[in-house]
């Protein structure tokens, strides 16, 4: 097994020439968050995680979290330590406001801390990243008193925090809940029901644990329009900021899963829980979607950062094992001098690049829909991270399936044994398509809803601002030829399939619902290779030439032998639903 090197080099190219942070840190309020001053961090932050949390990963696998006969749940051996460790640096703090003892730092940079850490452990990683949702949910809808009693904890990661969505008959249908809350004459809630599938729902990692968990309250509207959001803490907390009494919450169990086995996935009983409600009643799915769309972004993140680590090993491997003899080689080969193996290889690394941009594009746009003084400004960001946020998620999580198989692959036989390791990145990676909304609802989530946003204005506008970089490749020579005829081509045909889409939707909407999936993929190839070529242009006018070749390399090679695949699934986009309902049930 190698060890995990966190790529910043590689992430400081794409802040500084593809993704516009400079133009970030000069927002109001940034001043201190300077690209210097960031990739400094970046570097401490690499540091840390690949030598803290990264030994803990193996162990996180082959221990799994522990429930305990009282209820209790006991996570697997250094991850206690390293949280303490990652807790007193501060850097789960980073990206959220100094009014509660936050960084202040961009989402932007709070995004690439969190690839780190999920490269480095992934189970380990799921802790503060759901922890980071429902701070964000509480600063959006929280009142002042709540704000002030579980924020500064939480912020430090001293507290954790949960997000209590799913139960037994209600997973994707979320308004299918029967969670009660039932008003209290002191103005909280008595919360009673059952919860699974709660990430963190118990642990040894913090002292205190914030649940948020949606319910309903007596006299509630039918479906998602009668739920409301409530704080549930594992613990009371006194006036004084103290903790108290525990409250009613028992962990019943802990799911025995494919992967992410370090990560305690739980089933939670609330027996009239004290509960406070967030905002007003029947709020809760507006809150939700602001915890959900910051996970989303985060999810499709866990999708390229296995990816990478799962690269970084199978490089050191391909480079290792010796096997067979190249074309005019007198020895044994490493089988990276097979071009199958390179073959692999380069779409791993290409695929990763373009990821990688794609995750930091639409973080940046989060950063600027809510800084920009301008308030047309921000509301155009906005409607670009609803565009690419199902975009991110989804493709983000298939490809991180695809690439972490394709290392596998490369390992051979040795792949399929567990003591490489190699088993472990592809079970752990496989949940991320599935959680935080499945890739199927990201895909109708895209042409039900962001693809009308003024009538297809939008997402049209953001699709001829792709199509400017056709005059920079042409001005940029021979050697960009096959990048803007493949870029040409392949958006013509996403442009086909949009139209097709905007014109269905509302005649058949099963026709388009029967396409998302594919057209989704249509969008995530074309940006990515869109990246690619806005990375390698400007990789010409730095002053470094192995840059500046790589750069071109990677565009050249993801457009002429990936992104073809674009204009391949503008069949199946458009094809509609009725051959999807030609058989009947039995004869399926």
């Amino acid at each position: 097994m190698s060890t995990y090197q966190p790529p910043v080099k590689d992430i400081a190219f794409l802040l500084e020439h593809v993704v516009g942070y400079p133009e970030i840190a000069a927002l109001p309020g940034f001043e201190h968050a300077d690209l210097d001053t960031v990739v400094g961090i970046l570097e401490e932050c690499g540091n840390f995680m690949s030598k803290v949390v990264a030994p803990t990963n193996r162990a996180g696998d082959i221990e799994g979290a522990q429930w305990q006969p009282d209820g209790s749940v006991v996570t697997p051996t250094g991850f206690k330590a390293a949280y303490q460790q990652y807790v007193e640096a501060g850097w789960g703090s980073v990206p959220l406001p100094e009014e509660f003892g936050g960084g202040g730092f961009p989402r932007t940079v709070g995004l690439i801390i969190q690839e780190m850490m999920m490269s480095s452990n992934l189970g380990f990683s799921l802790c503060p990243l759901l922890t980071q949702g429902a701070i964000e949910a509480l600063l959006h809808y929280g009142d002042d008193e709540l704000k002030q009693r579980y924020l500064p904890k939480m912020v430090t990661g001293e507290w954790a925090g949960t997000m209590n969505l799913t139960e037994p008959q209600a997973g994707s249908d979320v308004g299918a809940l029967t969670t009660r809350a039932i008003p209290q004459d002191d103005g909280t809630y008595a919360i009673s029901g059952q919860k699974i599938y709660i990430t963190f729902g118990d642990h040894d990692l913090s002292e205190q644990i914030v649940h948020l968990v949606l319910a309903r309250t007596p006299g509630a509207p039918a479906g998602t329009r009668g739920i409301s959001c409530f704080i549930v803490p594992k613990f009371l907390v006194n006036d004084d900021g103290s903790l108290g009494e525990r409250n009613p919450v028992h962990t019943v169990s802990i799911e025995h899963k494919m992967g992410i086995h370090g990560a305690p996935t739980c089933v939670l009983s609330y027996e009239d829980a004290t509960g406070y409600l967030i905002g007003e009643e029947n709020l809760g799915m507006r809150i939700m979607f602001v915890m959900m769309n910051s996970a989303r972004l985060s999810v499709g993140t866990q999708g390229l950062a296995v990816a990478e680590l799962a690269y970084q090993q199978s490089l050191t491997y391909a480079k290792e094992r010796r096997q067979g003899r190249a074309i005019g080689a007198t020895e044994d080969s490493a089988i990276i001098d097979f071009p199958d193996v390179r073959r692999m290889l380069m779409t791993q690394k290409a695929s990763i690049a373009a990821l990688r941009s794609l995750m930091l594009l639409n973080a940046s746009y989060v950063d600027h829909s809510m800084n920009e003084p301008d308030a047309a400004v921000r509301k155009r960001a906005d409607e670009i991270v609803g565009l690419l946020t199902p975009i991110c998620k989804s493709f983000g999580t298939d490809l991180g399936n695809e690439l972490t198989s394709l290392a596998l692959q490369i390992h051979g036989g040795m792949g399929y044994i567990e003591e490489t390791g190699m088993s472990q990145h592809v079970r752990d990676v496989r949940i991320a398509a599935i959680y935080e909304g499945t890739n199927g609802i990201q895909a109708a989530d895209l042409v039900g809803r962001k693809l009308g946003v003024r009538d297809g204005a939008s997402v049209m506008e953001f699709l001829a601002s792709m199509r400017e970089i056709d005059a920079q490749l042409a001005d940029a020579g021979d050697k960009f030829a096959s990048i803007r005829a493949e870029l040409t081509t392949q958006f013509d045909a996403l442009e086909k399939s949009t139209m097709w889409m905007l014109r269905t939707g509302r005649a058949d909407p099963n026709a388009v619902l029967a396409g998302s999936t594919p057209y989704l993929r249509m969008w995530g190839l074309c940006t990515g290779a869109w990246l690619l070529a806005r990375a390698a242009l400007a990789a010409q006018t730095i002053d470094d030439a192995e840059v500046a070749e790589t750069q071109l390399v990677l565009a050249r090679f993801f457009a002429e032998q990936i992104l073809p695949q674009c204009s391949g699934l503008l069949g199946s986009a458009t094809a509609g639903a009725d051959d999807l309902f030609a058989l009947d049930n039995a004869t399926l």
